[in-house]
């Protein structure tokens, strides 16, 4: 059965690629609805199991750091490297990668799937460990309250077989019940850089639980991140830029550790410097000699540590904000995002520009322009100067902006 089933997958692939749509979950549509159990018969064979990540910041950079860091290891590791969260997504990138005799020939699956689908995802397949990062307000239209994604992330855990590696420093999620819960959290020095929802305009700190942690970050300074990690002290300069970055990272270090006991942690700590962004998380694109710098934002604590790590006087800047399915239909967030230490804004862009503009005047900052269209916004803001540019933007905001970028005959 699972035979014919990758034969039919990777003939609507096929299909898929001749018709220009080379990303298309369509395969895995197709096999989900035709064989179910296909993606637990495939997954249930990997030696080291199924991680899940999940929580609503940070998923993709921290996926991309715990998959880079068990490849080091020598792990042969499979993700959805597009960041589809759908389990056809899921599907389409196995049928993409196994042959056609059914040999998968991976070690480990490393998944980035937000709560609600990751939900789905434990009805159909096992999940060895899960690591949980935050729950933030975002896209209230499509979960509501936060504290109904912290009920799905629970769910999460609860269908975890192994470790469930948990935020001690959000309070929403170090209350989620695990089988095997194990801690990763920040030094009392550093709660006040990364406020919890609950504290994020308030800027009170929330203290700590009496929960030991497998993996602490103790110091950051400038790129310079220092990790305890089992009582042992490790610092590490790190190419990932934004501080939410380096947090992100004690998570991953604790889930790698889940993983692979036996392995130093100086080793997992040492690799970590080798590793960039994400795709569209601080990507640098050079347009006509002026360097212009892509930062997701998506909802009030993803944009605030953005302002935090990345307002200076040496920037231009731009906003662009979508309210696409895939941002989230609510914009009503921005209000809650403290934009005073902007300077100014050179442009406002996107579906949702004028509201943004409008937000900007509240909290006292210049708006220059209103440009909805973000191929003229694009062209208007790189023209201004040849100050080195940064734009904040929503998914699809970005995703619009990198295929603008890549053109030839934009500019």
């Amino acid at each position: 059965m699972e035979k014919l089933s990758i034969l039919l997958g990777k003939g609507v692939q096929a299909a898929s690629r001749l018709r220009g749509n080379g990303g298309s979950a369509l395969p895995g549509l197709v096999v989900e609805r035709t064989n179910p159990k296909f993606i637990r018969k495939i997954l249930e064979k990997l030696p080291y199991g199924v991680v899940v990540i999940s929580g609503t910041n940070g998923k993709t950079t921290t996926t991309k750091i715990v998959s880079e860091l068990l490849t080091k290891q020598g792990l042969k590791v499979f993700t959805n490297e597009t960041g589809s969260n759908f389990v056809r997504g899921v599907i389409s990138a196995i049928i993409k990668n196994i042959s056609l005799t059914g040999k998968f020939d991976y070690d480990i699956a490393v998944l980035e799937l937000d709560e609600a689908h990751a939900v789905k995802f434990s009805e159909v397949a096992p999940i060895t460990n899960s690591l949980l990062l935050n729950v933030q307000r975002d896209q209230l239209d499509r979960f509501g309250e936060i504290d109904h994604t912290a009920e799905l992330l629970q769910k999460i855990s609860t269908a975890t077989e192994n470790f469930t590696v948990l935020n001690r420093e959000d309070p929403r999620v170090s209350k989620i019940k695990a089988k095997h819960p194990i801690y990763f959290g920040l030094s009392s020095t550093l709660l006040k850089q990364f406020p919890s929802d609950d504290n994020l305009l308030t800027k009170t700190v929330t203290q700590t639980e009496n929960l030991p942690a497998c993996v602490t970050l103790e110091k950051l300074k400038d790129q310079t991140a220092t990790y305890k990690v089992n009582n042992k002290s490790c610092s590490v300069e790190l190419a990932l830029k934004g501080s939410y970055n380096a947090y992100n990272a004690a998570g991953a270090l604790t889930l790698c550790h889940c993983v692979l006991p036996d392995v130093e942690p100086e080793h997992f700590v040492a690799d970590l410097a080798e590793i960039q962004s994400a795709f569209g998380r601080g990507e640098v694109f050079n347009i006509n000699g002026v360097d212009v710098e892509l930062l997701l934002v998506k909802n009030p604590s993803a944009f605030q540590l953005s302002l935090a790590n990345f307002v200076d006087d040496k920037h231009d800047y731009m906003i662009a904000i979508n309210d696409n399915i895939a941002d989230g239909r609510d914009v009503s967030w921005l209000w809650n995002v403290d934009f005073k230490d902007l300077p100014k804004v050179e442009i406002a862009s996107g579906i949702r520009a004028t509201d943004m503009a409008l937000r900007l005047k509240y909290d006292g900052v210049a708006c220059e322009k209103i440009q909805e269209d973000l191929s003229e916004a694009l062209k208007i803001f790189v023209s201004t100067s040849k100050k080195p540019k940064r734009i904040f933007t929503t998914y699809t905001a970005m995703l619009e902006l990198r295929k603008l970028i890549s053109g030839k005959s934009l500019f």
